[in-house]
């Protein structure tokens, strides 16, 4: 299986460095890269290119985890049944790490956040309701988009943690490497993404994080 665990990140690698903001800015001649935050990212473009821009990108980047996803889903669906939800972790952390290092732009992408979205809507349907609540209340509690973000990831990590040794996933209980692999992989995502945003972390402790505003384009 380390091979089919291989060949699902460079999948995931490969979709991921599709960068939706990065290529939809070229379209209207701007590097997203070079204004607001300096991220290719939903939260970016939608600031700085306005709505219809924000909403392209952030089903461009959740979509291209599910893509990635089914093609591993498919082709492996009859080699291992009792561990695909595994290697469909693996495809969209590989996905992640593609939108986050893209290597034709030099390894500066987004944050991965909708990438990760996409992964759960893909991997764990049941955990995409509650994230979404989630995430819609902190951002229009507190206007920051960034802490949203961080408290989505962590409770996407729970839920997809207890929903495996629930046995709702399909990852056979008896074999307990499987179960902890899973987990380890969930908490990637999360290590992931509180990572990327270290730098807003830093500025919502001392006060000076962006809230959460948008070009009227």
């Amino acid at each position: 299986m380390i091979f089919a665990r291989l060949i699902a990140l460079l999948v995931g690698y490969l979709f991921g460095n599709f960068q939706t903001g990065y290529l939809y800015g070229k379209s209207k001649g701007i590097d997203i890269r070079k204004h607001g935050s300096g991220n290719a990212g939903t939260t970016n473009t939608l600031r700085t290119l306005g709505v219809k821009a924000g909403l392209i990108t952030f089903l461009g980047d959740c979509f291209k985890a599910v893509f990635a996803i089914l093609i591993i889903k498919y082709i492996f669906r009859n080699q291992f049944t009792d561990s695909i939800k595994i290697l469909e972790m693996y495809a969209g952390f590989g996905t992640v790490l593609g939108h986050n290092f893209p290597f034709y732009l030099g390894f500066k992408g987004g944050k991965g956040i909708a990438c990760t979205a996409g992964v759960i809507l893909a991997v764990c349907p049941l955990a995409t309701i509650i994230c979404l609540i989630v995430f819609i209340s902190i951002v229009a509690i507190t206007r920051y988009v960034s802490l949203g973000s961080i408290i989505m990831i962590s409770v996407f990590l729970i839920q997809v943690v207890v929903f495996n040794h629930l046995g709702m996933l399909g990852i056979d209980s008896s074999r307990f490497s499987l179960e902890f692999e899973f987990d380890i992989i969930a908490a990637c995502f999360t290590c992931m993404g509180i990572w990327r945003h270290k730098a807003n972390i830093i500025r919502l402790l001392s006060g000076n994080e962006n809230k959460f505003a948008m070009s009227k384009k």
